[in-house]
Protein backbone atom coordinates (compact mmCIF):
# COMPACT_ATOMS: atom_id res chain seq x y z
CA UNK A 1 0.00 0.00 0.00
CA UNK A 2 2.00 3.63 -1.10
CA UNK A 3 1.94 5.83 2.24
CA UNK A 4 -0.18 8.78 2.60
CA UNK A 5 2.56 11.13 1.91
CA UNK A 6 3.52 9.55 -1.35
CA UNK A 7 -0.44 10.01 -2.46
CA UNK A 8 -0.17 13.27 -1.48
CA UNK A 9 2.91 13.90 -4.07
CA UNK A 10 0.92 11.95 -6.71
CA UNK A 11 -2.03 14.71 -6.45
CA UNK A 12 0.90 17.56 -6.62
CA UNK A 13 2.19 16.16 -9.20
CA UNK A 14 -1.17 15.77 -10.94
CA UNK A 15 -1.91 19.83 -10.25
CA UNK A 16 1.50 20.76 -11.68
CA UNK A 17 1.08 23.18 -14.13
CA UNK A 18 0.36 21.38 -17.63
CA UNK A 19 0.68 18.23 -16.28
CA UNK A 20 -1.72 15.19 -16.88
CA UNK A 21 -2.94 12.20 -14.68
CA UNK A 22 -0.18 9.54 -14.84
CA UNK A 23 2.20 6.99 -13.69
CA UNK A 24 5.64 8.00 -12.94
CA UNK A 25 8.78 6.54 -15.00
CA UNK A 26 9.60 3.69 -13.14
CA UNK A 27 13.26 2.34 -12.58
CA UNK A 28 12.22 -0.81 -14.32
CA UNK A 29 14.64 -0.73 -17.13
CA UNK A 30 12.39 -2.65 -19.64
CA UNK A 31 9.61 -1.38 -18.43
CA UNK A 32 10.80 2.44 -18.64
CA UNK A 33 12.18 1.48 -22.28
CA UNK A 34 8.82 0.89 -23.06
CA UNK A 35 6.75 4.01 -21.43
CA UNK A 36 9.37 6.07 -23.49
CA UNK A 37 7.96 4.82 -26.60
CA UNK A 38 4.36 5.16 -25.27
CA UNK A 39 4.09 9.36 -26.61
CA UNK A 40 1.38 9.71 -25.16
CA UNK A 41 2.71 8.93 -21.36
CA UNK A 42 5.40 12.10 -21.20
CA UNK A 43 4.08 14.37 -23.96
CA UNK A 44 3.46 17.66 -22.02
CA UNK A 45 5.42 16.38 -19.14
CA UNK A 46 6.12 18.12 -16.08
CA UNK A 47 7.80 15.23 -14.87
CA UNK A 48 11.72 14.22 -14.85
CA UNK A 49 12.26 10.78 -15.42
CA UNK A 50 15.39 9.22 -13.86
CA UNK A 51 18.33 8.62 -15.46
CA UNK A 52 17.37 10.07 -19.14
CA UNK A 53 18.09 13.44 -20.24
CA UNK A 54 15.10 15.41 -21.66
CA UNK A 55 15.20 18.21 -24.03
CA UNK A 56 12.44 20.97 -23.86
CA UNK A 57 11.68 24.76 -24.98
CA UNK A 58 10.88 27.48 -23.02
CA UNK A 59 9.22 30.94 -24.09
CA UNK A 60 10.39 34.33 -23.40
CA UNK A 61 8.97 35.31 -19.79
CA UNK A 62 7.41 32.15 -19.07
CA UNK A 63 8.84 29.98 -16.62
CA UNK A 64 8.56 26.42 -16.67
CA UNK A 65 8.48 24.14 -13.63
CA UNK A 66 9.43 20.63 -13.70
CA UNK A 67 9.37 18.05 -10.53
CA UNK A 68 10.75 14.39 -9.57
CA UNK A 69 10.36 12.44 -6.54
CA UNK A 70 13.79 11.55 -4.20
CA UNK A 71 11.81 8.14 -2.28
CA UNK A 72 14.38 7.06 0.22
CA UNK A 73 16.38 9.63 2.35
CA UNK A 74 19.83 9.75 2.29
CA UNK A 75 19.73 9.59 -1.50
CA UNK A 76 22.45 10.78 -3.73
CA UNK A 77 21.53 13.32 -6.52
CA UNK A 78 22.62 14.68 -9.68
CA UNK A 79 20.46 17.70 -12.01
CA UNK A 80 22.31 18.88 -14.93
CA UNK A 81 20.67 21.61 -17.14
CA UNK A 82 21.96 22.71 -20.39
CA UNK A 83 20.92 26.33 -22.01
CA UNK A 84 21.25 25.52 -25.89
CA UNK A 85 20.56 29.04 -27.11
CA UNK A 86 20.49 31.82 -24.64
CA UNK A 87 20.96 32.28 -20.85
CA UNK A 88 18.39 30.56 -18.68
CA UNK A 89 17.58 31.37 -14.55
CA UNK A 90 16.90 28.51 -13.29
CA UNK A 91 16.45 27.50 -9.54
CA UNK A 92 15.90 23.90 -7.65
CA UNK A 93 13.92 23.61 -4.57
CA UNK A 94 12.34 20.99 -2.01
CA UNK A 95 9.13 21.13 -0.93
CA UNK A 96 8.19 20.85 2.31
CA UNK A 97 5.49 18.12 2.85
CA UNK A 98 3.32 17.32 5.63
CA UNK A 99 4.59 13.89 7.96
CA UNK A 100 0.91 12.57 7.92
CA UNK A 101 -2.15 13.65 6.22
CA UNK A 102 -5.15 15.10 7.81
CA UNK A 103 -8.12 13.46 8.42
CA UNK A 104 -7.35 12.04 12.42
CA UNK A 105 -5.77 9.02 10.97
CA UNK A 106 -8.33 7.80 8.20
CA UNK A 107 -5.74 6.94 5.75
CA UNK A 108 -7.92 9.37 3.75
CA UNK A 109 -6.43 11.73 1.35
CA UNK A 110 -7.41 15.31 1.70
CA UNK A 111 -9.65 16.72 -0.40
CA UNK A 112 -8.70 17.55 -3.81
CA UNK A 113 -9.20 21.72 -3.31
CA UNK A 114 -7.32 21.72 0.30
CA UNK A 115 -4.47 20.00 -1.37
CA UNK A 116 -4.27 22.60 -4.24
CA UNK A 117 -3.79 25.37 -1.43
CA UNK A 118 -1.01 23.53 -0.23
CA UNK A 119 0.77 23.31 -3.23
CA UNK A 120 0.16 26.32 -4.21
CA UNK A 121 1.25 27.94 -1.10
CA UNK A 122 4.13 26.64 -0.27
CA UNK A 123 7.33 27.66 -1.79
CA UNK A 124 9.66 24.71 -0.40
CA UNK A 125 13.47 25.52 0.37
CA UNK A 126 15.89 26.71 -2.10
CA UNK A 127 18.66 24.09 -2.79
CA UNK A 128 20.73 25.57 -5.49
CA UNK A 129 20.00 28.61 -8.33
CA UNK A 130 22.29 30.11 -11.46
CA UNK A 131 22.04 32.39 -14.20
CA UNK A 132 24.09 32.51 -17.37
CA UNK A 133 24.74 29.91 -20.32
CA UNK A 134 27.13 27.85 -18.65
CA UNK A 135 26.51 23.91 -18.27
CA UNK A 136 25.32 23.80 -14.24
CA UNK A 137 24.87 21.08 -11.97
CA UNK A 138 23.61 20.60 -8.46
CA UNK A 139 24.98 17.37 -6.93
CA UNK A 140 24.67 16.23 -3.28
CA UNK A 141 26.02 12.93 -2.26
CA UNK A 142 23.11 12.95 0.34
CA UNK A 143 19.81 14.07 -0.44
CA UNK A 144 16.26 14.30 1.53
CA UNK A 145 12.95 12.19 0.58
CA UNK A 146 10.80 14.43 -1.16
CA UNK A 147 9.36 16.10 -3.89
CA UNK A 148 11.64 18.03 -5.85
CA UNK A 149 10.73 21.34 -8.11
CA UNK A 150 13.32 22.58 -11.18
CA UNK A 151 11.71 26.15 -12.19
CA UNK A 152 13.72 27.54 -15.63
CA UNK A 153 13.03 31.18 -16.67
CA UNK A 154 14.54 32.74 -20.08
CA UNK A 155 14.12 36.85 -20.20
CA UNK A 156 16.12 36.77 -23.25
CA UNK A 157 14.16 35.38 -26.01
CA UNK A 158 12.77 31.90 -26.62
CA UNK A 159 14.85 29.18 -26.32
CA UNK A 160 15.36 25.38 -26.16
CA UNK A 161 17.17 23.44 -23.14
CA UNK A 162 18.11 19.92 -21.87
CA UNK A 163 17.86 18.78 -18.33
CA UNK A 164 19.63 15.87 -16.87
CA UNK A 165 18.83 14.49 -13.41
CA UNK A 166 19.43 11.13 -11.97
CA UNK A 167 19.93 9.25 -8.02
CA UNK A 168 22.19 7.17 -9.24
CA UNK A 169 25.22 9.27 -10.47
CA UNK A 170 28.04 7.63 -9.37
CA UNK A 171 27.78 4.50 -11.11
CA UNK A 172 25.47 6.51 -14.40
CA UNK A 173 28.26 8.58 -15.68
CA UNK A 174 26.37 9.50 -18.59
CA UNK A 175 28.54 12.54 -19.67
CA UNK A 176 32.22 12.02 -20.46
CA UNK A 177 35.04 12.93 -18.26
CA UNK A 178 37.51 15.79 -19.23
CA UNK A 179 40.89 15.35 -18.55
CA UNK A 180 43.22 17.22 -15.73
CA UNK A 181 44.10 19.59 -18.57
CA UNK A 182 40.90 20.41 -20.37
CA UNK A 183 41.48 22.92 -22.90
CA UNK A 184 42.39 22.96 -26.47
CA UNK A 185 46.08 23.15 -27.84
CA UNK A 186 46.46 24.81 -31.12
CA UNK A 187 49.46 23.52 -32.27
CA UNK A 188 49.94 24.65 -35.39
CA UNK A 189 48.95 27.73 -37.10
CA UNK A 190 49.15 28.73 -41.06
CA UNK A 191 47.60 31.53 -43.28
CA UNK A 192 44.51 28.70 -44.04
CA UNK A 193 45.14 25.57 -41.84
CA UNK A 194 45.06 25.51 -37.63
CA UNK A 195 46.13 22.12 -36.20
CA UNK A 196 44.33 21.22 -32.64
CA UNK A 197 45.43 18.79 -29.88
CA UNK A 198 44.00 17.69 -26.52
CA UNK A 199 44.30 15.52 -24.11
CA UNK A 200 42.46 12.18 -24.28
CA UNK A 201 39.00 12.37 -21.90
CA UNK A 202 39.38 9.33 -19.01
CA UNK A 203 36.01 7.74 -20.29
CA UNK A 204 37.98 6.58 -23.37
CA UNK A 205 42.01 6.26 -21.48
CA UNK A 206 41.03 4.99 -18.30
CA UNK A 207 37.51 3.52 -18.59
CA UNK A 208 37.84 2.02 -21.64
CA UNK A 209 34.62 3.05 -22.77
CA UNK A 210 33.45 4.29 -26.91
CA UNK A 211 33.62 8.12 -27.43
CA UNK A 212 33.79 10.32 -29.93
CA UNK A 213 34.80 13.81 -30.60
CA UNK A 214 33.79 16.83 -32.23
CA UNK A 215 35.47 19.88 -33.47
CA UNK A 216 33.53 23.07 -34.09
CA UNK A 217 34.75 26.49 -36.03
CA UNK A 218 33.38 29.52 -36.14
CA UNK A 219 33.99 33.24 -36.27
CA UNK A 220 32.30 34.51 -33.29
CA UNK A 221 33.05 33.41 -29.89
CA UNK A 222 33.45 29.60 -27.89
CA UNK A 223 30.58 27.38 -27.19
CA UNK A 224 29.63 25.87 -24.15
CA UNK A 225 27.53 23.33 -25.11
CA UNK A 226 27.18 20.80 -28.21
CA UNK A 227 23.33 21.87 -27.64
CA UNK A 228 24.25 25.27 -28.52
CA UNK A 229 26.20 24.42 -31.90
CA UNK A 230 23.40 22.66 -32.86
CA UNK A 231 20.87 25.72 -32.34
CA UNK A 232 23.38 28.35 -34.21
CA UNK A 233 23.52 25.47 -36.97
CA UNK A 234 19.58 25.42 -37.99
CA UNK A 235 18.55 27.26 -40.22
CA UNK A 236 15.44 29.39 -38.41
CA UNK A 237 18.39 30.30 -35.51
CA UNK A 238 17.35 27.28 -33.36
CA UNK A 239 17.54 23.70 -33.46
CA UNK A 240 13.58 23.10 -32.82
CA UNK A 241 10.60 24.95 -34.10
CA UNK A 242 8.92 26.66 -31.88
CA UNK A 243 5.94 24.65 -30.56
CA UNK A 244 2.29 25.75 -30.74
CA UNK A 245 1.26 27.88 -27.23
CA UNK A 246 0.27 25.11 -24.86
CA UNK A 247 2.25 22.63 -25.97
CA UNK A 248 5.70 20.87 -25.70
CA UNK A 249 7.82 18.74 -27.22
CA UNK A 250 8.25 14.68 -27.01
CA UNK A 251 11.23 14.98 -23.92
CA UNK A 252 12.16 11.31 -26.25
CA UNK A 253 11.08 12.79 -29.73
CA UNK A 254 14.93 13.66 -30.68
CA UNK A 255 17.93 11.83 -32.65
CA UNK A 256 21.46 10.63 -32.16
CA UNK A 257 24.02 13.11 -33.30
CA UNK A 258 27.47 10.93 -32.94
CA UNK A 259 26.43 7.43 -32.40
CA UNK A 260 23.78 4.45 -33.43
CA UNK A 261 20.81 4.43 -31.55
CA UNK A 262 20.08 1.64 -29.07
CA UNK A 263 18.91 -1.51 -30.82
CA UNK A 264 16.64 -3.35 -28.29
CA UNK A 265 15.46 -1.96 -24.70
CA UNK A 266 17.45 -2.53 -21.49
CA UNK A 267 21.31 -2.59 -23.59
CA UNK A 268 21.90 0.83 -22.78
CA UNK A 269 20.53 3.30 -19.39
CA UNK A 270 19.81 6.48 -19.95
CA UNK A 271 18.39 8.64 -22.58
CA UNK A 272 20.27 10.13 -25.67
CA UNK A 273 22.24 13.61 -25.72
CA UNK A 274 21.22 13.87 -29.02
CA UNK A 275 19.35 16.99 -30.66
CA UNK A 276 15.45 17.03 -31.49
CA UNK A 277 14.67 16.27 -35.07
CA UNK A 278 13.14 19.21 -36.83
CA UNK A 279 9.68 18.94 -37.53
CA UNK A 280 8.28 19.27 -41.19
CA UNK A 281 6.58 22.52 -41.55
CA UNK A 282 2.57 22.06 -41.49
CA UNK A 283 -0.66 24.34 -40.95
CA UNK A 284 -0.05 27.32 -38.54
CA UNK A 285 4.53 26.33 -38.48
CA UNK A 286 5.88 27.76 -41.63
CA UNK A 287 9.29 27.45 -42.27
CA UNK A 288 11.43 30.32 -42.31
CA UNK A 289 15.09 30.10 -45.16
CA UNK A 290 17.69 31.63 -43.34
CA UNK A 291 21.04 31.41 -44.58
CA UNK A 292 23.15 28.76 -42.62
CA UNK A 293 25.64 30.93 -40.45
CA UNK A 294 29.29 30.78 -40.72
CA UNK A 295 29.74 27.28 -38.39
CA UNK A 296 31.59 24.10 -39.22
CA UNK A 297 31.39 21.05 -37.16
CA UNK A 298 32.87 17.44 -37.66
CA UNK A 299 33.03 14.45 -35.73
CA UNK A 300 36.34 12.48 -35.81
CA UNK A 301 35.73 9.27 -34.20
CA UNK A 302 38.43 8.62 -31.12
CA UNK A 303 41.18 11.14 -32.53
CA UNK A 304 42.64 14.11 -29.92
CA UNK A 305 44.45 15.89 -32.87
CA UNK A 306 42.23 17.77 -36.09
CA UNK A 307 43.59 19.87 -38.78
CA UNK A 308 41.40 22.39 -39.60
CA UNK A 309 41.70 23.32 -43.51
CA UNK A 310 40.06 26.06 -45.91
CA UNK A 311 40.21 28.60 -43.10
CA UNK A 312 40.55 32.30 -44.46
CA UNK A 313 44.35 33.97 -44.13
CA UNK A 314 44.58 36.87 -41.03
CA UNK A 315 41.17 35.90 -39.55
CA UNK A 316 40.15 35.19 -36.16
CA UNK A 317 38.81 31.74 -35.12
CA UNK A 318 37.24 30.22 -32.47
CA UNK A 319 37.73 26.34 -32.24
CA UNK A 320 35.58 24.03 -29.78
CA UNK A 321 35.65 20.43 -28.73
CA UNK A 322 33.18 18.03 -27.19
CA UNK A 323 33.54 14.24 -26.49
CA UNK A 324 30.30 12.24 -26.98
CA UNK A 325 29.97 9.22 -24.83
CA UNK A 326 29.04 6.22 -26.96
CA UNK A 327 27.21 4.88 -24.09
CA UNK A 328 24.86 7.78 -23.12
CA UNK A 329 25.53 9.62 -26.20
CA UNK A 330 25.81 12.71 -24.09
CA UNK A 331 28.76 15.26 -24.50
CA UNK A 332 31.25 17.41 -22.28
CA UNK A 333 32.82 20.11 -23.62
CA UNK A 334 36.58 20.96 -23.52
CA UNK A 335 37.96 24.62 -22.91
CA UNK A 336 37.84 26.39 -26.31
CA UNK A 337 40.60 28.10 -28.06
CA UNK A 338 41.28 30.83 -30.50
CA UNK A 339 44.12 32.09 -32.77
CA UNK A 340 44.17 34.15 -35.61
CA UNK A 341 45.62 32.85 -38.77
CA UNK A 342 48.51 33.77 -40.58
CA UNK A 343 48.93 36.64 -42.99
CA UNK A 344 49.30 36.12 -46.62
CA UNK A 345 52.43 36.41 -47.87
CA UNK A 346 53.08 39.88 -49.79
CA UNK A 347 52.95 38.77 -53.54
CA UNK A 348 56.43 39.05 -55.59
CA UNK A 349 55.65 41.96 -58.15
CA UNK A 350 57.98 41.55 -61.82
CA UNK A 351 58.46 44.72 -63.51
CA UNK A 352 56.85 44.84 -67.45
CA UNK A 353 59.28 46.64 -69.63
CA UNK A 354 57.07 48.86 -72.63
CA UNK A 355 57.30 46.65 -75.56
CA UNK A 356 59.14 43.80 -73.64
CA UNK A 357 57.49 40.23 -74.04
CA UNK A 358 57.36 38.37 -70.67
CA UNK A 359 57.30 35.11 -69.69
CA UNK A 360 55.27 34.01 -66.86
CA UNK A 361 54.65 30.11 -65.16
CA UNK A 362 51.55 29.93 -63.02
CA UNK A 363 50.50 27.31 -60.57
CA UNK A 364 47.45 25.21 -60.47
CA UNK A 365 44.86 27.77 -58.86
CA UNK A 366 47.78 30.17 -58.19
CA UNK A 367 48.32 34.05 -59.43
CA UNK A 368 51.36 35.76 -60.66
CA UNK A 369 51.44 39.58 -60.12
CA UNK A 370 53.05 42.34 -63.12
CA UNK A 371 53.57 45.84 -62.57
CA UNK A 372 53.53 48.60 -65.66
CA UNK A 373 54.41 51.80 -64.62
CA UNK A 374 54.72 53.78 -67.79
CA UNK A 375 57.65 55.96 -68.11
CA UNK A 376 55.69 58.68 -70.40
CA UNK A 377 51.88 60.42 -70.99
CA UNK A 378 50.30 57.57 -72.82
CA UNK A 379 46.56 58.11 -74.55
CA UNK A 380 45.85 54.39 -74.82
CA UNK A 381 47.57 51.17 -73.65
CA UNK A 382 47.39 48.05 -74.69
CA UNK A 383 47.96 44.56 -72.93
CA UNK A 384 48.34 41.56 -74.87
CA UNK A 385 48.25 37.99 -73.26
CA UNK A 386 49.03 34.37 -75.00
CA UNK A 387 47.93 32.00 -72.37
CA UNK A 388 50.09 28.79 -73.92
CA UNK A 389 48.75 26.48 -71.50
CA UNK A 390 45.42 26.34 -70.69
CA UNK A 391 42.86 29.22 -69.78
CA UNK A 392 44.04 31.74 -67.08
CA UNK A 393 42.40 34.84 -65.56
CA UNK A 394 43.58 38.54 -66.24
CA UNK A 395 43.08 41.14 -64.16
CA UNK A 396 44.19 44.59 -64.52
CA UNK A 397 44.00 47.32 -61.99
CA UNK A 398 44.55 50.92 -62.91
CA UNK A 399 45.60 53.14 -59.53
CA UNK A 400 44.28 50.50 -57.25
CA UNK A 401 40.93 50.68 -59.19
CA UNK A 402 39.74 47.18 -61.09
CA UNK A 403 39.80 48.24 -65.01
CA UNK A 404 39.81 44.48 -66.75
CA UNK A 405 39.07 41.17 -65.95
CA UNK A 406 39.05 38.44 -68.43
CA UNK A 407 39.15 34.69 -68.94
CA UNK A 408 42.13 34.01 -71.47
CA UNK A 409 42.55 31.29 -73.83
CA UNK A 410 45.13 31.55 -76.85
CA UNK A 411 45.91 35.09 -77.84
CA UNK A 412 43.76 38.10 -76.94
CA UNK A 413 44.85 41.99 -76.83
CA UNK A 414 43.23 44.73 -74.45
CA UNK A 415 43.63 48.21 -75.18
CA UNK A 416 42.59 50.57 -72.21
CA UNK A 417 42.48 54.43 -72.00
CA UNK A 418 45.86 56.04 -70.51
CA UNK A 419 46.26 58.10 -67.78
CA UNK A 420 48.91 60.85 -66.73
CA UNK A 421 51.67 59.09 -63.95
CA UNK A 422 49.16 55.67 -63.85
CA UNK A 423 50.38 52.64 -62.28
CA UNK A 424 49.39 49.31 -63.65
CA UNK A 425 49.08 45.83 -61.53
CA UNK A 426 48.49 43.03 -63.79
CA UNK A 427 47.18 39.53 -61.83
CA UNK A 428 47.13 36.12 -63.81
CA UNK A 429 45.72 33.68 -62.19
CA UNK A 430 45.86 30.00 -62.89
CA UNK A 431 42.93 27.32 -63.69
CA UNK A 432 41.41 24.57 -61.37
CA UNK A 433 42.90 22.20 -64.27
CA UNK A 434 46.48 22.64 -64.03
CA UNK A 435 49.20 24.85 -64.47
CA UNK A 436 48.88 27.76 -66.77
CA UNK A 437 51.99 29.36 -68.46
CA UNK A 438 51.38 32.85 -70.28
CA UNK A 439 53.50 35.56 -72.46
CA UNK A 440 52.56 38.79 -71.83
CA UNK A 441 53.37 42.10 -73.30
CA UNK A 442 52.32 45.71 -72.13
CA UNK A 443 52.83 48.54 -75.04
CA UNK A 444 51.94 52.81 -74.64
CA UNK A 445 52.18 51.99 -78.46
CA UNK A 446 49.19 49.64 -79.26
CA UNK A 447 50.02 49.84 -83.18
CA UNK A 448 53.38 48.45 -82.66
CA UNK A 449 53.81 45.16 -81.06
CA UNK A 450 56.10 41.69 -81.00
CA UNK A 451 53.15 39.67 -81.35
CA UNK A 452 51.38 38.22 -84.63
CA UNK A 453 47.97 39.26 -85.58
CA UNK A 454 45.77 36.25 -85.53
CA UNK A 455 41.95 35.69 -86.62
CA UNK A 456 39.68 34.75 -84.04
CA UNK A 457 39.58 30.93 -85.85
CA UNK A 458 42.90 29.48 -85.28
CA UNK A 459 42.03 26.02 -86.34
CA UNK A 460 43.79 23.80 -89.33
CA UNK A 461 41.33 22.01 -91.84
CA UNK A 462 42.35 19.36 -93.79
CA UNK A 463 40.58 18.59 -97.16
CA UNK A 464 39.94 14.84 -97.21
CA UNK A 465 38.87 14.41 -101.12
CA UNK A 466 42.49 16.22 -101.64
CA UNK A 467 44.12 13.17 -99.47
CA UNK A 468 46.94 11.28 -101.23
CA UNK A 469 49.33 8.11 -100.44
CA UNK A 470 51.98 10.63 -100.08
CA UNK A 471 50.82 14.06 -99.52
CA UNK A 472 47.77 16.17 -97.78
CA UNK A 473 46.25 19.66 -98.15
CA UNK A 474 46.01 21.99 -95.04
CA UNK A 475 43.94 25.39 -94.82
CA UNK A 476 44.13 28.01 -91.84
CA UNK A 477 42.34 31.36 -91.76
CA UNK A 478 45.04 34.50 -91.88
CA UNK A 479 44.59 38.68 -91.44
CA UNK A 480 44.86 41.71 -93.37
CA UNK A 481 48.61 42.20 -91.76
CA UNK A 482 51.66 40.17 -93.30
CA UNK A 483 52.87 37.57 -91.31
CA UNK A 484 55.22 34.75 -91.77
CA UNK A 485 53.21 31.14 -90.92
CA UNK A 486 56.12 28.15 -90.65
CA UNK A 487 54.72 24.37 -91.07
CA UNK A 488 56.07 21.33 -89.21
CA UNK A 489 54.94 18.10 -89.73
CA UNK A 490 56.23 14.59 -87.53
CA UNK A 491 54.82 11.37 -88.14
CA UNK A 492 52.82 10.26 -84.96
CA UNK A 493 51.13 6.43 -83.79
CA UNK A 494 48.15 5.11 -86.45
CA UNK A 495 46.00 5.64 -82.74
CA UNK A 496 46.40 8.69 -82.16
CA UNK A 497 43.20 9.80 -81.87
CA UNK A 498 40.86 11.68 -79.26
CA UNK A 499 43.41 11.35 -76.44
CA UNK A 500 46.24 12.20 -78.23
CA UNK A 501 44.64 15.11 -79.35
CA UNK A 502 43.52 15.68 -75.63
CA UNK A 503 47.36 15.75 -74.39
CA UNK A 504 48.29 17.97 -77.29
CA UNK A 505 45.78 20.55 -76.33
CA UNK A 506 47.86 20.64 -73.06
CA UNK A 507 51.19 21.08 -74.50
CA UNK A 508 53.25 24.43 -73.88
CA UNK A 509 51.47 26.77 -77.01
CA UNK A 510 54.19 28.86 -76.93
CA UNK A 511 56.86 26.74 -77.91
CA UNK A 512 57.92 27.88 -81.54
CA UNK A 513 59.42 26.90 -84.16
CA UNK A 514 62.94 26.86 -82.55
CA UNK A 515 61.91 23.87 -80.17
CA UNK A 516 61.12 21.90 -83.38
CA UNK A 517 63.68 19.54 -85.01
CA UNK A 518 65.51 20.56 -88.70
CA UNK A 519 63.28 17.49 -90.26
CA UNK A 520 60.04 18.50 -89.44
CA UNK A 521 60.20 21.75 -91.15
CA UNK A 522 58.13 21.51 -93.92
CA UNK A 523 58.17 25.24 -95.10
CA UNK A 524 57.48 29.24 -94.27
CA UNK A 525 56.12 32.06 -96.18
CA UNK A 526 54.21 35.07 -95.94
CA UNK A 527 50.62 35.37 -96.21
CA UNK A 528 47.88 38.37 -96.26
CA UNK A 529 44.62 39.44 -97.74
CA UNK A 530 43.01 42.62 -97.62
CA UNK A 531 39.81 41.16 -97.91
CA UNK A 532 38.85 38.77 -94.60
CA UNK A 533 36.37 37.06 -96.49
CA UNK A 534 39.38 35.48 -98.73
CA UNK A 535 41.98 35.48 -96.24
CA UNK A 536 42.71 31.42 -96.00
CA UNK A 537 45.90 30.11 -97.02
CA UNK A 538 46.66 26.53 -98.32
CA UNK A 539 49.41 24.01 -98.74
CA UNK A 540 50.16 20.95 -99.69
CA UNK A 541 52.20 18.81 -97.53
CA UNK A 542 54.18 16.22 -99.72
CA UNK A 543 57.03 13.94 -99.23
CA UNK A 544 54.45 11.25 -96.82
CA UNK A 545 54.43 7.68 -96.83
CA UNK A 546 51.17 5.57 -97.95
CA UNK A 547 48.75 4.72 -94.42
CA UNK A 548 50.94 6.71 -92.03
CA UNK A 549 49.29 9.38 -89.54
CA UNK A 550 51.11 12.67 -89.39
CA UNK A 551 50.89 15.90 -86.97
CA UNK A 552 50.73 18.84 -88.43
CA UNK A 553 51.44 22.19 -86.53
CA UNK A 554 50.95 25.99 -88.30
CA UNK A 555 53.39 28.32 -86.55
CA UNK A 556 52.46 32.59 -86.82
CA UNK A 557 55.77 34.69 -86.37
CA UNK A 558 55.74 38.28 -85.37
CA UNK A 559 57.78 41.03 -86.62
CA UNK A 560 59.33 40.13 -83.21
CA UNK A 561 60.15 37.32 -83.78
CA UNK A 562 57.38 35.59 -81.38
CA UNK A 563 55.36 32.87 -82.29
CA UNK A 564 51.88 32.05 -81.83
CA UNK A 565 51.17 27.77 -82.57
CA UNK A 566 47.27 27.29 -84.29
CA UNK A 567 45.66 24.05 -83.35
CA UNK A 568 47.34 21.01 -84.37
CA UNK A 569 46.02 18.21 -86.76
CA UNK A 570 46.38 15.00 -87.60
CA UNK A 571 46.11 13.81 -90.78
CA UNK A 572 46.46 10.18 -92.48
CA UNK A 573 47.44 9.48 -96.11
CA UNK A 574 45.52 6.63 -98.05
CA UNK A 575 46.97 3.20 -97.88
CA UNK A 576 46.55 2.93 -101.50
CA UNK A 577 46.12 5.07 -104.38
CA UNK A 578 45.51 4.30 -108.27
Amino acid sequence: MVPLRWWWLLWLLWLAPGAQAQKLPTRDEELFQEQTRDKALFHDSAVIPDRAEISSYLFRDTPKRYFFVVEEDNTPLSVTVTPCDTPLEWKLSLQELPEEASGEGSGEPEPLDQQRQQATSQRGTELSSYRGNDVESFVSPSSPSGLYQLELLSTEKDTHFKVYATTTPESDRPYPELPHDPRVDVVSLGRTTVTLAWKPSPTASLLRQPVQYCVVVNKEHNFKSLCAVEAKLSLDDAFMVAPKPGLDFSPFDFAHFGFPAAGSPGKERGGSGGFPAKPAPGPGRPAHARPRPDVRKVCIGNKNVFTVSDLKPDTQYYFDVFVASGRSNLSTAYVGAFARTQREAEPKVAELKDGRVAEVFVKRQGAQFLRFAPVSSHQKVAFLVHSCLGAAQVQVRRDGKLVLSQSVEGVRQFLLRGKPKAKYLVRLKGSRRGASVLKVLASTRPGKHAFPSLPADTRVKAFDRLRTCSSATVAWLGTRERSKFCIYKREVDGRHGDEGRRRRGEQNQCLGPESRKRSEKVLCKYFHSQNPQRAVATETVTGLQPGRAYLLDVYAVGPGGHSVKYRSKVVKTRRSCQ
